[in-house]
């Protein structure tokens, strides 16, 4: 590394400037430098939608319109289909439908987890998918690279080499703030009677864990000097910061999961206040600053399978849209299969994207603006402003169709796996002369569906925001490293509930599963234990994953999940191996999960570190 730091002497004011923080807010308006960026900030996606100066007269006045651009948008040579069918018109529910094309479900893999079903796993070994040896290896060398090179330019924080056991213990304290909330970092080892928590303290010093925090590191710093001297160039990479984290984490999720026939794409809000040309501003979102993810996950469990991170300015023209080209990009229909369900809202669907997909086998279903390319204007008989609730009107066009319904206000959707109305209903409150009474609305199919199966990545974010690890940082990129952390974590605990109700078990809640996931990485932290290999794992996709070595550590010698809570503490003791070598008859509830072999592990007394420091030795 000493040789290294020469070849760093030039480009070192450029790599400071582009880790200070320090860009002005000009860099925000910069990035966005295309009409299609601009139009984004707004929730537009002008290769699609017909701008609010040219918004058809046929209208509906009671369905709310996208706000305008910005004044300097620029008129877009909107392509024919916006002229798509002139004959026909919409008809109302009394009028059937033909049944559209349903694709065969063929997925590439069997859907749901990708791991032995049989096989015992612990909330550590699920978490250490994705956070291998390999992950923290790469983690531990570009933190300790980033660290010499700070100290090169003057750092005055003291610093050791972290090495993976270590690394996994700073992690469980990331979580375990997610579990108890602190108001300070420092707070977590006050001594005092009002503050003491005395498990930080166990795992790790306050300062160590501040100084690995400081020079927490995912990229290779000297790689990073060569891609800042890229911007400004289509060869440069504004997530090179991100890597090979973001890589990994991406691969590992579609690895050990295989979504079900319904999934969602939506958008996902990493909350910063760090200036950053990827920062986006969204004032209708509950987190109005920080950084764009676009999400594809499982409906039915919420599984982030795949993720893309908004990049702002771009170089590549984005000729179908921005809405068509993020959906396009996260579906990998020849790793996923064929038969797959997709649901989106009004960003993203357009005639263009559905009948795309269609072309691929895949269904999609999704609400839709009026002022939206292709969206059958100018028919006759469409949903009257004074139409009562549940009143429905349809048309068909080639394999979509369109569906106005009346609820509280008018809807629209589209759909290329729907029939137009079934005969199913809802109950809606109506107002009639005695007052508002209860009664059963039509209702589409198209509709209820929607319902159901749009919130898998809202059902993500409800599990990431309950306990998530996120924390305010100096450095934008490491918003990021906490929210793989996040996804890592929340991923985890869905396979774990997937594999417990597999074998008819009651699972763990996420709290609980926390729970036990820090207490066993503090332990194998504490143990500095020898990595193995996970057994069981299932086949990798094409971007083959390795086989990782998962590390030695200590679990209950029996299941617990079923044991009176007042008897887990002594339930299944066993004489514990090492000391039985020494004559003494002590008992343990512990044991290694690698070794199998009962082992103690008290203040006084760790015999799971000795006895491996001694295997390790012989």
């Amino acid at each position: 590394m000493a040789e290294n730091m020469s070849s760093l002497e030039e480009p070192r004011k450029i790599f400071l400037e582009s880790d200070s923080e320090e860009e002005s807010e000009a860099l925000i308006s910069e990035s966005v430098d295309s009409v299609g960026e601009d139009a984004f900030l707004q929730g537009e996606d002008p290769t699609i939608d017909v701008p609010n100066d040219q918004e058809p007269s046929w209208a509906s006045s009671s369905v709310p319109q996208v706000q305008a651009t910005r004044a300097k948008r620029r008129k877009v040579n909107h392509p024919s289909c916006s002229k798509i069918g002139t004959k026909g018109e919409w008809h109302s529910l009394h009028i059937d439908d033909r049944e559209p094309q349903q694709f065969m479900f063929c997925p590439k893999r069997t859907p749901g987890v990708q791991l032995d079903l049989h096989h015992e796993y612990s909330p550590l070994e699920v978490f250490q998918l994705f956070f291998n040896k390999a992950v923290l290896d790469t983690l531990c060398q570009n933190t300790n690279k980033y660290a010499k090179y700070k100290h090169s330019q003057g750092s005055k924080r003291t610093w050791q080499g972290v090495d993976p056991e270590e690394m996994m213990g700073y992690l469980s304290l990331t979580i375990y703030m997610g579990l108890v909330r602190f108001s300070a970092i420092k707070d977590m080892w006050r001594t005092d009677d009002l503050h003491r928590h005395p498990f930080p303290a166990s795992v790790m010093a306050a300062n160590r864990f501040t100084s690995i925090s400081s020079f927490l590191h995912m990229s290779d710093p000297e790689a990073d000097v060569t891609n800042d001297k890229l911007k400004g160039t289509p060869s440069y990479d504004p997530l090179f910061r991100l890597k090979p984290l973001h890589d990994d984490i991406i691969t590992l999720c579609k690895s050990y999961y295989h979504p079900h026939q319904n999934i969602a794409i939506d958008e996902r809000m990493v909350a910063s206040k760090n200036r950053h040309s990827m920062k986006q501003h969204m004032k209708d979102k509950p987190t109005k600053w920080g950084f764009k993810l676009f999400v594809l996950a499982d409906s039915l469990s919420g599984y982030t399978f795949n993720f893309s991170v908004y990049q702002g300015r771009t170089f590549t023209p984005n000729s179908n849209g921005l809405s068509f080209n993020a959906v396009v990009n996260l579906l990998p229909v020849s790793f996923l299969g064929t038969g797959y369900r997709l649901y989106v809202d009004n960003y993203y669907t357009s005639t263009a994207l559905f009948t795309h997909l269609h072309s691929l086998n895949i269904g999609a279903c999704g609400t839709i603006r009026v002022n939206r390319i292709g969206f059958l204007e100018g028919r006759p008989n469409a949903l009257p402003k004074d139409a009562p609730r549940g009143d429905i009107r349809w048309l068909r066009q080639g394999p979509l169709l369109y569906v106005k319904w009346k609820d509280s206000r008018e809807v629209n959707l589209c759909s290329s796996i729907h029939k137009a109305f079934s005969g199913r209903t809802i109950v809606r409150r109506v107002k009639q002369a005695g007052g508002w009474k209860q009664e059963n609305v039509p209702v589409p199919d198209v509709v209820l569906d929607y319902n159901k199966y749009m919130g898998g990545v809202d059902l993500s974010d409800a599990f990431i925001k309950h306990y998530t690890v996120a924390k305010k940082t100096m450095k934008w990129y490491k918003k990021f490293f906490f929210h793989f952390v996040d996804i890592a974590l929340v991923n985890s605990f869905i396979i774990h509930k997937n594999i417990t109700l597999a074998k008819k078990r009651k699972p763990f809640t996420q709290k609980r599963f926390r729970e036990v996931l820090v207490t066993q990485m503090a332990a194998c932290a504490r143990a500095n234990a020898v990595p193995r290999v996970l057994p069981h794992v299932a086949p990798q996709p094409s971007k083959e994953p390795q086989k990782e070595q998962m590390m030695c550590f200590p679990v209950a010698v029996i299941d617990t999940s079923s044991v009176d809570p007042r008897l887990k503490a002594t339930q299944g003791r066993k004489y514990c191996v090492l000391c039985t070598s020494k004559k003494l008859k002590n008992k343990t509830i512990y044991k290694c999960v690698s070794c199998d072999v009962p082992l103690c592990i008290i203040a006084n007394r760790i015999c799971f570190r000795e006895w491996h420091l001694q295997k390790k030795d012989k």
